[in-house]
């Protein structure tokens, strides 16, 4: 049976569908939604209906219908429920789960940064509902504040999946070379070609969102989608830190290292960025808001002495993060790390709580070219500890120097000399031939899809 006739007002439809229009909630280039009730069953939900306009172009009418079948497959409490799509009539409309709340972007424009427990909490849900969908085959792409709705219970709900990608049928919407999704957010391989983003490239956007949120400014700010790309692909921006010092060493690192311009550099799921966040290994499910029996915190450790021996330290977390921090147990690349003494090692950096001081955000110089994840120095002859790697020690302890702090983030130029007369001359054609292309590759797209 076909839908009743749409009844238009001066300001809006009176209705849409089997749907009473109560009113406006936003609108944007691609639509407008609206606040609605079912007449059949009263209950109140969000209508998006696709502009005059952009109805009559058949790509987007399929990316519209997308959305609907992608967040129909996501069952989850923390992506907005997908309920009916009309795909017929001059007014092409979406029908979805009404949230009584506001976007985070709202927020952070309300009342400026949030409270980083608060904010974690919120990305710590996005990254669920994130989780479940890239379990799913589904790569968002347009991660980011005003596509996050919170209720007034406090419940963070993923929304607008028209740009998601289906990893397996993905193969007519996307082009190879376009760039799709909103330029301060979204991975800086996005801009090139939006069809071959992962799940890296989510991590990226939910890393620039978490920003926004801890320090109140948009990330890469005041710049075109040019300025924006060339800025990404160098790391050229302020660690939060340096914006907001409430932030936590941990939440910045973690923020830098998920804004890596290189994929492979970035927590490789959404889990393990939230891992990254807090430090704590998480089991799969949802996130836990009560209370939690906590565990035994020993660990074991294995690593090689000064005559190059396996040596097994039991220690707890915040004693193996002193001596890593003081470089008591040599090169902690080279170390294992296990909850039992028999039981299985694996490689520190694998371990969250100790993630972050063996894994940092790479910096890209200058020439565009990865200049590689920062290395400790090399090791000093350690003392062979008994019991406790943090037992102190005295002047002969054979402690080694602090390393030098991870790189903020910020691309810093090299410093302006005269050229070493014996060096060859300077070919720049290739790479500026191949920038120029990128960019406009780029532009090109990002112009068709705000038309």
């Amino acid at each position: 049976m076909p839908p009743p006739p749409d009844v238009t007002s001066a300001d809006h439809p009176l209705t849409l569908g089997a749907y009473e229009v109560l009113g406006k909630i936003a609108e944007g280039g691609m639509g407008t939604v609206y606040k609605c009730r079912d007449t059949r069953s009263g209950q109140l939900v969000a209508v998006k209906v696709i502009s005059p306009g952009t109805s009559r172009n058949p790509v987007v009418l399929q990316r519209f219908e997308r959305e609907f079948t992608s967040a129909r497959v996501l069952e989850h409490p923390n992506v907005v429920r997908a309920i009916e799509y009309c795909g017929t009539g001059p007014n092409p409309f979406l029908v979805m789960e009404f949230v009584d709340g506001e976007s985070i972007g709202q927020m952070v424009e309300r009342a400026g940064p949030m409270a980083e427990d608060e904010a974690v909490r919120l990305i710590g849900q996005v990254c669920d509902g994130l989780q479940r969908a890239h379990k799913q085959g589904l790569i968002h792409r347009d991660v980011k504040p005003d596509n996050v709705l919170v209720t007034k219970a406090g419940v963070a709900k993923l929304t607008d999946m028209g740009l998601v990608k289906d990893v397996e049928g993905d193969t007519n919407l996307t082009k190879t070379g376009r760039g799709l999704g909103t330029p301060h957010y979204m991975a800086p391989e996005q801009f090139r070609n939006a069809k071959g983003v992962d799940a890296r490239g989510d991590v990226y956007s939910l890393g620039a969102t978490l920003y926004c949120m801890v320090t109140g400014v948009v990330p890469f700010a005041n710049s075109n989608p040019l300025d924006c790309w060339m800025k990404k692909i160098r790391n050229e921006f302020p660690p939060p830190r340096e914006l907001n010092p409430a932030v936590s060493e941990r939440v910045d690192w973690a923020i830098r290292r998920s804004m890596s311009a290189d994929p492979a550099n970035r927590p490789s799921s959404c889990r393990e960025f939230f891992e990254d966040l807090t430090g704590q290994s998480r089991p799969s499910g949802p996130v836990k808001t009560g209370p939690v029996a906590a565990a035994a915190d020993n660990w074991y450790l294995v690593y090689r002495d000064e005559n190059n021996l396996p040596t097994t330290v039991k220690g707890t977390t915040p004693s193996i993060r002193d001596a890593l921090k003081n470089n008591l147990l040599g090169d902690a690349n080279l170390i294992l790390v296990g909850r039992s003494k028999t039981g299985q090692f694996v490689p520190l950096g694998s371990s969250p709580e100790f993630r972050d001081l063996v894994v940092a955000p790479a910096a890209l110089g200058p020439d565009g070219k990865p200049s590689g994840t920062p290395k400790r120095p090399a090791p000093v002859p350690t003392p062979r500890p008994t019991s406790d790697p943090t037992g102190e020690a005295g002047d002969a302890s054979g402690r080694h120097p602090r390393p030098p702090a991870p790189p903020s983030g910020r691309y810093v130029p090299a410093p302006k000399g005269k050229r070493d007369a014996d060096a060859p001359p300077r070919d720049w054609t290739t790479p500026v031939l191949m920038a120029l292309v990128a960019v406009l590759t780029a532009v090109v797209g990002y112009l068709l899809l705000t038309r």
